[in-house]
């Protein structure tokens, strides 16, 4: 690949770079992000080609808050029906028991449980009724629903759940179809919920991606475009469609990858400073550490493979305010209208910017670079938000140990010099696009999540199988097969079941192939 375009938007900006084949960033800029998302995007991109000289663009790589906002706003959620593989044994706990009220009522369909799934030891719990599918297909098909299967223990075994995918395929091609042994972990209500989450973003990543591709074929003619996930790797077009719950926290993942990229540690703490949120994260041997437990989005519980990020609603257009002796830092933001309506650009309303700024413990390029704001209130703000940064901190370091922490995102010039007591803050070179550079540089994943009951097969047998079975995922994704290794692996003894049961959990990256 000659030159590559990397594209990361946030909830403030916008942001992009152009590298070439030794990644070295050619040219970066940083747009504010605008209402309709595509106009921002163009913008970004039209002011990186200019340094491409006349030369072929070979890929575009976006990360997207879209899908995650659309969850948070309930906006541009589809209808799922859902379709739970597993009656009469998993009816006490209904589908969505414990959605929010108005997420749930935008996203609901018909609920139809029909007999099927199996026991935690693989074998059938009860036969699957194809006509119960059939019949749950065809409502679904005929009111324009995208569908959610759901089958009992199917991260075990996902015979039913194909099955059921199978009939839908025939009532109805059109109809997206969601299987949650693709998509969630072990634990059924919040797979479902991941699979039913899933279901609903589709026709958000079916606009996400065509606004992308159009905006990249007006901009630099690339040949390829693809979509980050949230562990830091690359999906294809295609792929993003048929999966945009991957796409959930995608953008601290890209931050998180740029900033081991760019400051070349493989393990440490990142602290991304964006206008909106600020996300801690750790990197264990250069990608985003996974979070081990349960991951809430918009409310739902989900089991989504997710990046074990805290976030803080604390950033460079986060809002001050004091009433009656009481001063507040967040959670409101002024995101992309920080650039008009913040003290430091004339605008009337106070943010952590103009606190950081009145105090001088930062320099910035603005139209007013001390703002006026009384010193009791700017100290009382700076303290307020410094504790709630330290309480971050801590949250995510493993020991009290220093570690190197690396501070990226434009608003990371707003940092102090030392976090949490004895954490040095190191902001490496084009800190400010950390997460473009993130989605430019990412690589190409495979991973496997299975149970295996061992029984007279050897630990080893079974290992080489799940870590090749990673590498030809990641092959057959789009990475160049030299170039892939395993980079995450996990097992876990499951206690409950018999055969002396293991839980396998490996992830492979490569760079992407100049064929992909």
């Amino acid at each position: 690949m000659t030159l590559r375009i990397g594209v990361d938007v946030g909830g403030t900006n916008t942001d992009a770079v152009l590298m070439d084949s030794a990644d070295r960033v050619l040219a970066r800029a940083k747009t504010p992000t605008t209402a309709d998302v595509a106009s921002g995007i163009r913008a970004a991109l039209a002011s990186v080609v200019l340094r491409a000289a006349g030369k072929q663009v070979a890929a575009a790589m976006l990360g997207t808050t879209q899908c995650t906002n659309a969850v948070l706003e309930r906006r541009g959620l589809r209808r799922v029906a859902i379709l739970r593989l597993g009656a009469p044994a998993t009816a006490a706990v209904p589908p969505l028991a414990d959605w929010p009220v108005d997420l749930e009522r935008a996203v609901r369909g018909p609920v139809r449980m029909v007999a099927g799934g199996h026991e935690y030891t693989g074998q059938e719990l009860a036969r699957l009724d194809e006509d119960g599918v059939r019949r749950a297909a065809t409502e679904a098909a005929e009111a324009q629903m995208a569908v959610a299967i759901v089958g009992v223990f199917s991260a075990v075994n996902p015979g039913h759940e194909v099955r059921a995918a199978e009939i839908c395929a025939e009532v109805s091609g059109d109809t997206p179809v969601s299987i949650s042994s693709e998509i969630g972990s072990v634990g059924l209500l919040e797979r479902e919920n991941a699979t039913v989450l899933n279901a609903a973003l589709t026709d958000v990543a079916r606009l996400a991606t065509a606004s992308f591709e159009e905006a990249v074929r007006a901009e630099c003619g690339a040949r390829a475009c693809y979509f980050t996930q949230n562990d830091g790797t690359l999906m294809a077009v295609n792929y993003a469609r048929r999966y945009p719950s991957l796409m959930l926290a995608s953008g601290p993942a890209n931050s998180m990858r740029g900033a081991a990229y760019l400051s070349g540690v493989g393990t440490g703490l990142v602290i991304d400073v964006g206008g909106t949120t600020t996300d801690v994260g750790i990197l264990v041997n250069g990608f985003p550490r996974e979070a081990p437990f349960v991951v809430e989005i918009g409310g739902v519980r989900t089991n989504f493979r997710m990046p074990d990020v805290v976030s803080l609603p604390i950033a460079g257009g986060t809002i001050v305010r004091e009433a009656r002796g009481t001063v507040t830092v967040g959670p409101e933001s002024l995101g992309y209208r920080l650039t008009s309506e913040s003290l430091a650009f004339g605008g009337g309303q106070p943010t952590f910017t103009d606190v950081v700024l009145a105090l001088g413990k930062a320099d910035l390029d603005v139209p007013v670079p001390r703002p006026r704001i009384p010193s009791g209130l700017a100290e009382r703000a700076y303290r307020a938000a410094m504790e709630m940064l330290d309480r971050g901190v801590d949250r995510m370091r493993p020991s009290a140990a220093p570690l190197p922490a690396i501070g990226v995102g434009g608003g990371s010039v707003l940092l102090p010099e030392y976090l949490d007591g004895n954490l040095e803050v190191r902001r490496p070179a084009d800190y400010a696009v950390a997460n473009a550079i993130g989605a430019a540089i990412a690589e190409v994943s495979g991973s496997v999540d299975r149970i295996v009951a061992l029984g007279s097969r050897s630990v080893d047998e079974v290992r080489e199988e799940v870590r090749a079975e990673a590498i030809e995922r990641s092959a057959a994704a789009g990475a160049d097969p030299g170039s892939v290794r395993v980079v995450s692996w996990e097992e876990i003894p499951v206690a409950y079941l018999p055969g002396n049961a293991v839980r396998f959990r490996a992830k492979a990256a490569g760079a992407l192939a100049r064929s992909a």
